[in-house]
C-alpha cells in the first residue's frame, strides 16, 4: 500500500515513534533508556499525541489545512492507526489498521491463540513437521545438563560460542514464531532474508529424507532456512542483539502492553504453559523495576464488547488480518458497521497488504489491496462532498 500514494496525489509521511528510531528524547538513547523515569514518556498515548501535533503543524506549514489525512500501519503501528482514528477523528478521516491485535489484551481473546496459529501453520504443511517440533523440546531441555549434550548442541546447530547453547530453545522459538508472521507468498526481508512461504520451506527441511530421524539435524535444517537463507553465515551467534531497534518494547510491555500468552498442550507444538499476572508483575519488577498495568489499554482505548462499543462512535477504519498470521488471534475479524470493516485473507501473513506490490503477488492479495483502495476512495469522496457543502 505504500506505493499507492501517487494515484491519490498524496504526500506520504513516515513519523518516528518516540524512543524508536533516530530522534531520541534527552538527546541520546543511552540517557533516554537509562531508567524508568527517563523512559516514562514512552507510551502509546504520548506517541499518538506526537503524531497529532506533527500532522497538524505539517498541514499548516504546507498551507494544506483542508487536505484529508488517512493513517495506516501494521502490527503495533496498526493498533496506533486504529486508536488514532478513534482519539483524533478531527485530524484523520480514516485508518487502515493492518494486522492490528487490538483485542490481545485483558484476556479478551484466549492467551493460547497466538501459539495455536503458529502451530496450525506448521501442521498445515506437514503433520510430521509439527510432531518433530513438538517432541523436540524435551530433548533440547535435557541435553545442556551434560558436557556431551552441550557439545552435541553446539556442533549440530553450528553455534559460534559455547554459551550459545543456553539460548537454543529461544532461538528456535523465534524462528517458528517469526516465520509464521512472515509467511509471505513472495521472498522478503522483513525480519530476515526469507524465501516465499518460509513455513513450507522449514517443514520441507524437517521432512527431508537426508536428515533421517535425527531431530537435531532436522531442526538445524529448519533454523538454517530462517536464519541463513542466503548461506552467508558459517556459525550462529545467539548473543543478545536488537537489530530492529525494539529495545523499548520490554518497557512498554511492562507498563501498558500486557498481552497474555499461553500454550495449549493439545493444539500447540510448544511446551505447555499458562499465563499469570502475578508472574508478569514479578518479572517486570525484576527486569524494569516497574509494575505493569494489565487493564490500561482497554481503559484507554476500549476492546471489551468491541462491536457494541464501536457501533456507537467509530467510523472509517479498515481492519486487515491474514489468518496465517498469529497476531490475527487478537484482531478484529468481523465488520463492526458499514464503515468499520474487516478484510480477511485466509492465506495472508503479518500486514502482507502493506508490502510493496510485485508481479508475483497472488490474485487474492491483489484483490485485498483493490478493496482497500476502493474503501479509501469512498472516504475521500465523502470528505470532499462534506467540505464543499459547508
Amino acid at each position: 500500500m505504500f506505493d499507492i500514494a501517487p494515484q491519490f496525489k498524496a504526500l506520504l509521511v513516515f513519523i518516528e515513534h518516540r524512543y524508536y528510531g533516530e530522534s531520541m528524547p534527552y538527546g541520546s538513547k543511552d540517557v533516554a533508556y537509562s531508567n524508568a523515569t527517563t523512559m516514562g514518556y514512552l507510551s502509546s498515548s504520548q506517541a499518538l499525541a506526537d503524531f497529532a501535533i506533527l500532522v497538524t503543524d505539517l498541514k499548516k506549514n504546507l498551507t494544506a489545512e483542508d487536505s484529508p489525512v488517512v493513517v495506516f500501519g501494521g502490527s503495533y503501528g496498526g493498533m496506533l492507526a486504529a486508536w488514532f482514528r478513534l482519539k483524533y477523528p478531527h485530524i484523520a478521516i480514516g485508518a487502515l489498521a493492518s494486522s492490528a491485535p487490538i483485542l490481545a489484551f485483558d484476556l479478551i481473546v484466549p492467551p493460547a491463540g497466538y501459539d495455536n496459529v503458529v502451530s496450525n501453520d506448521f501442521r498445515s504443511e506437514s503433520q510430521n513437521c509439527f510432531n518433530v517440533i513438538k517432541k523436540s523440546w524435551k530433548i533440547l531441555k535435557e541435553m545442556p545438563s551434560t558436557p556431551s549434550g552441550r557439545r552435541s548442541l553446539k556442533e549440530s546447530f553450528r553455534l559460534c560460542k559455547d554459551s550459545d547453547v543456553d539460548g537454543v530453545e529461544g532461538w528456535l522459538n523465534g524462528a517458528y514464531f517469526e516465520a509464521a508472521e512472515a509467511d509471505y507468498p513472495t521472498p522478503a526481508n522483513f525480519i530476515q532474508n526469507l524465501p516465499a512461504y518460509p513455513v513450507k520451506q522449514m517443514c520441507k527441511a524437517i521432512d527431508n529424507p537426508s536428515s533421517g530421524t535425527n531431530i537435531l539435524s532436522q531442526l538445524y535444517g529448519a533454523a538454517n532456512i530462517f536464519y541463513n537463507y542466503t548461506g552467508n553465515m558459517t556459525c550462529f551467534d545467539l548473543g543478545p542483539s536488537d537489530p530492529h531497534g525494539e529495545g523499548g518494547w520490554d518497557f512498554q510491555y511492562c507498563t501498558e502492553m500486557v498481552q497474555p500468552f499461553a500454550d495449549d498442550p493439545v493444539e500447540s507444538m510448544f511446551p505447555e504453559s499458562t499465563f499469570s499476572y502475578t508472574d508478569t508483575i514479578q518479572d517486570c519488577a525484576s527486569t524494569n523495576g516497574i509494575e505493569p498495568r494489565p487493564h490500561w489499554i482497554t481503559t484507554e482505548f476500549g476492546g471489551h464488547n468491541i462491536k457494541r462499543v464501536l457501533k456507537r462512535f467509530g467510523s472509517n477504519i479498515i481492519f486487515f488480518n491474514g489468518l496465517r498470521d498469529p497476531w490475527s488471534n487478537g484482531g478484529v475479524l468481523e465488520d463492526i458497521n458499514e464503515s468499520i470493516m474487516a478484510i480477511i485473507a485466509k492465506k495472508g501473513a503479518h500486514h502482507v497488504d502493506l508490502r510493496f506490490a510485485t508481479m508475483d503477488d497472488p490474485k487474492w492479495l491483489v484483490q485485498v489491496r483493490k478493496k482497500e483502495i476502493r474503501i479509501i476512495k469512498r472516504w475521500l469522496m465523502q470528505y470532499y462532498k462534506d467540505l464543499h457543502a459547508i
